[in-house]
């Protein structure tokens, strides 16, 4: 187990679903079941509440699948209407943002990856009175665009951890695949795992094309013989690169940030060597239900700061139980 132990980690994050239960609790409701289904619980006694959920997920990553199921469970518990929707581009993610406000939300769930371009439209939710809740990226700027708290992990220190992990795995020259330019978490990662290995690369890849991620990583690894290790920043990414590392005729050996089911399976079997779970279950449930305890009783959780549910590695010793929740999508 590594310095950065998921059990830890979730430990920290615990707080999130703890709170849940206890503001549940007082109106005679029950918490999801330990399965991560809903179970035999009640919804809460609570007016219905209409919530948006809007993200930057791009088309056939799995990850925001993960986010999605922990913020139905909690609109499942919380008595309230779950509007999802999504757009890698800023500019449309903000006509998202503004589409919410006019459909007079109770609260707006958002990613913060382009945080510049959504900054009019969350001022517009402000303005409008809307709670305001981010996740998973954009934890630096988060209370400067209005949200009262942010679920996610921080990722320069997430990035760190990496590079700590793969120094002791005796590996300095990594590659860092970013899929998105401009991406403020992606870079983080890439500059925390920078900062302790300064040999890193950066390798900007396009992320809606796989096969242009294929091509583009093994013209890299083709060219870079002194590259040791090479690390994707999504499980589809990574699996992809594991891929291409074979084409190349590469000895780079293969880490991850992110994780499903069919990433835990090749930590155990070691063929990627570790990857950094920022708990994405977590980051879903956690938004939806701050924003239903903020209209229940003007509860801001976080105090101020970002509620961090990573980072958290998991290597081959953690694989097994972590490829369990895996399969259940809630890892």
């Amino acid at each position: 187990m590594t310095k950065f132990s998921w059990r830890k980690a979730a430990l920290v994050a615990s707080v999130v679903p703890m709170l849940a239960l206890s503001a549940c609790s007082s109106t005679g409701g029950k918490a999801p079941d330990a399965a991560g289904g809903a179970g035999g619980g009640q919804v809460v006694s609570t007016p219905k509440l209409k919530i948006a959920l809007i993200t930057h997920a791009a088309p056939g990553d799995t990850f925001w699948d993960i986010v999605r199921k922990g913020a139905e469970e909690a609109s499942a518990k919380d008595n309230v209407e779950l509007l999802y929707t999504s757009d890698p581009e800023g500019g449309r993610q903000a006509q998202l943002i503004e589409q919410a406000i006019n459909q007079k939300v109770d609260g707006i769930a958002v990613t913060l990856a382009k945080p510049d371009a959504l900054k009019g439209a969350l001022q517009k939710a402000t303005d409008a009175g809307i709670p305001v809740v981010s996740l998973n990226a954009g934890e630096n700027v988060s209370a400067q665009l209005g949200a009262f708290t942010h679920f996610g992990s921080n990722e320069k220190l997430a990035g760190a951890a990496v590079g700590d992990k793969l120094q002791s795995e005796g590996l300095s020259h990594p590659i860092c695949v970013i899929q998105e330019q401009g991406h403020v978490g992606l870079e983080a990662r890439c500059a925390g795992v920078k900062e302790k290995l300064p040999a890193t690369e950066i390798l900007y890849v396009a992320g809606t094309d796989m096969t242009q991620v294929s091509s583009t990583v093994t013209a890299k690894l083709q060219a870079t013989a002194a590259a040791d290790s090479i690390i994707g920043l999504g499980a589809p990414f990574t699996l992809t690169i594991l891929k291409a590392v074979t084409s190349a005729g590469s000895q780079a050996k293969v880490a991850s940030f992110d994780m499903n089911a069919e990433l835990a399976q090749k930590i155990a079997d070691g063929e990627i060597i570790f990857t950094v779970d920022q708990q994405p279950w977590l980051q879903g449930y956690g938004a939806i239900d701050a924003i239903w305890q903020n209209v229940r009783g003007g509860f801001e959780i976080g105090g101020g700061q970002p509620v961090l549910t990573g980072p958290s590695i998991v290597d081959k010793s953690a694989a097994a139980e972590a490829l369990k929740f895996a399969k259940e999508g809630i890892r």
